[in-house]
């Protein structure tokens, strides 16, 4: 089994630190090379741009690949999306000078629209009924309204900074994106794409939770169960040779701090609190 991953850029690092967290763990992964092995013998590593991946996948080259959702709407490749990974989000947008006549995306019929995302791009259009003439760019997409080569641009934002700075106006949103974990669709039931799939998911089920573990005097019990705002019931045990009971529970991070608080107002004690590597729901 091959998953295509981002070599490098801004989605390289948090896709190998899921693939670590999620137990596969990259063997002989040096700098340059191609592909890498993992602590499982079915599994490879192959490193390619962002762009490329979805043609990797379509064409056999991987069976599954990380990239964002706006590479595989513009490569066409009708892929199986099999998780949202939540990061690297970002939006493509629609944007002109906002001291210009642009106001609306009908004000773009029969005007000019530069884009590194051509096919994005006209399939948006295209679905509203207006035809703009798209300009596809390699980069510097916000520059081009200022040297007279388009009338407004599609180009990727993910704080809109970089528009308010070049003057440009947001329009319209066009595509939000993050990357996914996506396969060739005759390999989604395939035993080892579910194993990957929940593993990549469990971290993500984990994330922002933690795992409470506290004694409780047997009395007290259903008050921690009010106070508590766990997933489902708690897990309850009886600790040997008293009367009390140990209580685990998976509350979410945010709420740790009130939980904690209202747990001892009734009762717990030795509160330990750890963190969670991986769910499987």
């Amino acid at each position: 089994m091959r998953i295509a991953v981002p070599n490098k850029g801004r989605l390289h690092e948090p896709t190998i630190e899921l693939l670590e967290r999620a137990g596969l763990h990259i063997e002989n992964g040096a700098d340059r090379k191609l592909y890498a092995e993992t602590v499982d013998p079915d599994v490879t590593v192959l490193f390619a741009r962002a762009a490329d991946i979805p043609e990797y996948v379509h064409d056999g080259a991987a069976e599954m690949g990380i990239t964002g959702l706006d590479q595989v709407r513009e490569s066409g490749r009708e892929l199986a999306e099999l998780l949202d990974l939540a990061f690297g989000r970002c939006r493509l947008v629609l944007a002109a000078p906002e001291d210009g006549d642009i106001a609306s995306p009908d004000d773009l019929a029969g005007k000019t629209v530069a884009t590194e995302f051509p096919r994005i791009t006209r399939t948006y259009f295209d679905d509203r009924g207006i035809k703009p003439s798209i300009v596809e760019v390699t980069g510097a997409t916000e520059l081009t309204p200022h040297v007279e080569m388009a009338d407004a641009i599609v180009d990727i934002t993910s704080t809109g900074t970089t528009l308010a700075v070049n003057r440009l106006a947001i329009i319209d949103e066009v595509l939000s994106s993050s990357v996914r974990l996506f396969a060739r669709p005759d390999v989604v039931d395939d035993g080892k794409v579910q194993q990957v799939t929940t593993a990549l998911s469990s971290v993500l089920a984990a994330s922002g939770k933690r795992y409470l573990m506290m004694n409780v005097a047997s009395e007290d019990l259903d008050a921690v169960r009010d106070v508590i705002p766990g997933m489902g019931g708690p897990t309850v045990m009886d600790i040997a040779g008293t009367d009390d009971v140990a209580v685990h529970v998976v509350v979410d991070e945010r709420e740790v701090f009130e939980v904690i608080t209202d747990l001892k107002s009734v009762g717990a004690s030795d509160i330990l609190v750890t963190e969670i590597e991986r769910l499987v729901e």
